[in-house]
């Protein structure tokens, strides 16, 4: 019990320390947080405590008592048989109860063995001799030496110590027929279970390795096709029955694509055929453009099977982006109003242009394109590639362009707002050709999105994916100056019917 001084102290404590239970219960070494709690409600009642406790009524009646100490007494003083068998109290409260009820019988020992007498040092020798070799169980040997279970481990735990083990020596069980078929038969379940995981992770290896599968492939991403190629490279480490059954293949299904392996490739032709296509052309054909060209060779394909073939064979486009060259300078004067309104379609040529400035980035330096497009069909009207983004690269690019116009054409020219494009040398060439200026708004690309998807397409086919390490300026500017030209005239359009644009102008009679 706490005097009126500790818990005064204690609950002025706590409210210095900012209402920290644990802080306060540190630092004075008592009391129980609960306690501390009731102290605090006390004084927050009264500004004050109680000089000293009122004792609350307790929850057992007087009967629920008796019954306790009589039923310790009649049962061999146990303690844990009375707890047991009645449910209650706590053992701490039962000895209260015994001390209060039964004074004359003294200090028992509450546990399980009561009346024992203090054991000499040679006894409790023999007894934690006997719990470490371990002839016997630990029961056992508490029963011979006439104490408690707990108390032969304190024995242990004064005279050996802690850290020393309970038992030094085991004594062999012997296991019965049934548990040695239990044991077996669990081990049996766990080395299936073992296998059967090994043969998934082999059936995806070999998917990563033979089929170029991605490593997080799983068995249902996976044709039969695929998987009679992945059955039989594990053939000769698996059982057939394991290997279907793992990766779901039906044995029909097996037997019929091992049987169609050795049939003729009916698409050998077509796949020759595509390859050349692909790298013939900077390797940037998808499906749909690889369908367009095979249509026109006369191989009457469906797009399904085009672009399996083409999954199959590895072609596959490049598709990295970077953030490009940004001509932006700022506002130098006033800029025109957006004419073109994102309208990018013309009805004849010569009535749209788009023009912008692109970056190269190489190792051995920086390359500048700056063309001219046409929105009737996506052609290129004309370009300048240069390693500076000055005002002679867009000039000489808009006086070529000026010079491919027959006589009435006024195109409206469509820029974004960078300061090539609003210097008084471009401004005197357009009002001098009579054209019509158009500037998209401030930071906003999409205003320009024909002009900037021919740069993405540009870089996707021409530059990203390829290393350029060790090529030079003068080269890479002549490969562009090369692709260029094989986009206007080789390169098919699907909006344009399969054809490129130069073709496409030939298609409606007009001299290109």
């Amino acid at each position: 019990m706490y005097s009126y001084e500790d818990r005064l102290r204690a609950v002025q404590l706590y409210l210095k320390l900012g209402k920290r239970i644990n802080a306060t219960i540190r630092t004075l070494g008592y009391p129980t947080k609960n306690a501390l709690k009731a102290w605090y409600r006390e004084y927050q009642q009264g500004r004050d405590l109680p000089t000293g406790y009122v004792r609350l009524q307790s929850k057992y009646s007087a009967d629920q008592k008796q019954v306790a100490v009589d039923h310790y007494l009649s049962h061999g003083c146990c303690a844990a048989a009375t707890l047991r068998a009645l449910g209650y109290p706590g053992r701490a409260t039962l000895v209260a109860w015994i001390e209060e009820r039964c004074p004359d019988i003294g200090k028992r020992p509450v546990g399980r063995v009561a009346g024992s007498v203090p054991k000499s040092r040679e006894v409790r020798q023999t007894a934690v001799i006997a719990l470490c070799t371990r002839e016997e169980s630990a029961s056992r040997v508490a029963q011979k030496a006439g104490v408690s279970r707990p108390m032969l481990y304190n024995w242990k735990n004064q005279l050996l110590g802690r850290e020393d083990p309970a038992s030094m020596k085991r004594q062999k069980t012997p296991v019965s027929e049934t548990e040695r078929t239990a044991l077996e038969q669990q081990v049996e379940f766990l080395r299936r279970n073992l296998r059967q995981l090994q043969l998934e992770h082999d059936i995806l290896k070999k998917a990563n390795e033979l089929i170029k599968k991605e490593t997080g492939v799983t068995l249902l991403r996976l044709g039969n096709r695929e998987k009679t190629i992945l059955v039989d490279a594990l053939k000769q480490t698996y059982a057939l029955p394991e290997l279907l059954a793992a990766s779901g293949l039906a044995r029909s299904s097996y037997f019929y694509h091992r049987a169609c392996q050795w049939l003729p490739d009916k698409y050998a032709a077509v796949r020759d055929a595509m390859t050349s296509i692909f790298h013939g052309n900077y390797r940037s054909y998808g499906y749909r453009r690889m369908h367009a060209v095979l249509r026109q060779g006369h191989a009457r394909l469906s797009e399904k099977v085009v672009r399996r073939l083409m999954q199959e064979e590895q072609l596959v486009v490049h598709r990295t982006r970077r953030r490009g060259y940004s001509s932006y300078c700022g506002e130098i004067g006033h800029a025109p109003e957006n004419l073109l309104a994102r309208q990018f379609h013309a009805r004849s040529p010569n009535e749209k242009w788009l023009t912008d400035i692109t970056e190269f980035p190489l190792p051995s330096g920086k390359v500048y394109l700056s063309p001219v497009i046409d929105c009737f069909d996506g052609k290129v009207v004309s370009w300048s590639i240069g390693t500076r983004p000055d005002a002679q690269l867009a000039n000489s690019m808009l006086d070529r362009a000026i010079s491919t116009l027959a006589t009435g054409d006024q195109p409206l020219i469509h820029s974004d707002r960078g300061g090539h494009y609003r210097w008084p040398g471009w401004v005197q060439r357009i009002q001098s050709a009579g054209l019509v200026r158009s500037m998209s708004r401030k930071a906003c690309s999409p205003d320009n999105a024909a002009c900037e998807g021919f740069f993405g397409r540009l870089k996707n086919e021409m530059f990203h994916g390829r290393n350029w390490t060790g090529i030079t300026v003068e080269w890479f500017m002549q490969e562009l100056d090369i692709y260029i030209r094989w986009y206007n005239e080789r390169r098919i359009k699907l909006s344009l019917g399969g054809l490129s644009p130069v073709a496409y102008r030939q298609s409606l009679g007009i001299a290109t």
